[in-house]
C-alpha cells in the first residue's frame, strides 16, 4: 500500500532522520521525500511510503506526530509511484496525439498530485466538457472555475482550479490535505506545457 503523509517539523539537523527512525518502526518504508517549503525555522515534506497497513492511517499518524516539534498533518493513499514519472508520459501522449490534449491531461492529473479526479469544464457555461473516471456524475462546476489558478475548499472537499484556454481544469481531493501552492505550481506549469503542445500540434 501506498500512502503519503505531509509532515511539518523543525528545519534543523537530525529531525528528518528521527521522523525516519519513527517510520520505520512503524513498518513503513520511505520510497520519496517532497519538499514542499522551508521558511521561518520549519519545513513541510510530503512522505510516499510503502507500508503493509497493519495500523490505520490515522494510527501511522499518530505514531510519526510523537517525535518532538513534528506535526503530521494529513496522512492519505497515493497511486503516486516514485519514479515512475508519469509526468513525462503524460506530456509525451499529449506531444503524440495534441487533438486529444485536455481529455490526456484530465485522465492523468490527479494521480500527479495524489488526488482523486478531475474535469475539465466549460469556463462560460460551467458545463463539464470530460471527466476522469472517479469523477461524480454530476457537478454543479460553475462555483469551481476560478479566473486564475486557486486552491480552495468546499465542505471537506480540497479543490484546485486551473484556467486552459476556454476550458478551466478542476482537480479534487478528499482524502488528504488541501493543495499545496507547490502543487498548485506544479499543475499550471504543467498545464502551460500541455496548453503549447496543443497548439503546436493543431497548428501542424
Amino acid at each position: 500500500m501506498l500512502l503519503r503523509l505531509r509532515v511539518s517539523l523543525p528545519d534543523r539537523p537530525g529531525v528528518l532522520g528521527q521522523v525516519a527512525r519513527a517510520f520505520g518502526v512503524m513498518g513503513a518504508d520511505i520510497l520519496q521525500v517532497t519538499v514542499l517549503e522551508r521558511e521561518a525555522g520549519r519545513a513541510i515534506d510530503d512522505f510516499t511510503v510503502s507500508w503493509s497497513a497493519v495500523f490505520s492511517p490515522d494510527e501511522l499518524r499518530d505514531r510519526i506526530g510523537v517525535v518532538p516539534g513534528v506535526k503530521v498533518e494529513a496522512a492519505w493513499p497515493t497511486r503516486e509511484a516514485p519514479g515512475a514519472n508519469p509526468d513525462y508520459d503524460l506530456l509525451g501522449h499529449v506531444a503524440a496525439e495534441p487533438a486529444r490534449a485536455v481529455l490526456t491531461l484530465v485522465d492523468a492529473v490527479s494521480d500527479l498530485v495524489s488526488a482523486e479526479w478531475a474535469v475539465a469544464v466549460d469556463a462560460g457555461s460551467g458545463e463539464v466538457v470530460h471527466g476522469s473516471w472517479q469523477a461524480p456524475e454530476s457537478l454543479q462546476a460553475e462555483r469551481f472555475t476560478a479566473p486564475r489558478a486557486t486552491a480552495f475548499s468546499e465542505g471537506a472537499l480540497n479543490l484546485l482550479s486551473v484556467p486552459i484556454g476556454d476550458l478551466c481544469l478542476i482537480v479534487a481531493r478528499r482524502q488528504g490535505p488541501a493543495f499545496h501552492r507547490a502543487e498548485q505550481d506544479k499543475v499550471t506549469r504543467l498545464v502551460g506545457v500541455v496548453s503549447v503542445l496543443a497548439h503546436a500540434g493543431a497548428s501542424r
